[in-house]
């Protein structure tokens, strides 16, 4: 950061008094772009705090909507599994009832 005191000493020991205006002019145009150049940090910060909160909400989403896919595709195999077996036993049945007439 700034020396504040090292600063004023500088201005001081400047003999001719329009170069040390010219130069407190300076020191304040420089003071005041840096107090805005961290206010415009400050606030791009929060939006990217906000952007990452907002992308990690976005990727918790999106995991579940991947778990559930896979617990959808685990249940219809179970389903189908158990449908072949169904019908199996059902043929099978009408076979032994067919044969035993």
């Amino acid at each position: 950061m700034i020396d504040k005191p090292k600063v004023l000493a500088a201005v001081m020991s400047v003999p001719d008094d329009a170069a040390r205006q010219s130069l407190i002019d300076y020191i304040t145009t420089q003071s005041d772009l840096l107090q805005t150049a961290n206010a415009l940090i400050e606030k791009q910060q929060e939006k990217l705090q906000e952007f990452e909160s907002e992308r990690q909400r976005r990727t918790r989403i999106l995991n579940l909507c991947q778990e559930a896919l896979s617990q959808l595709r685990l249940d219809m195999k179970y389903l189908i599994f158990d449908l072949e077996a169904t019908r199996r036993e059902r043929d099978a049945l009408r076979e032994e009832r067919d044969g035993s007439q």
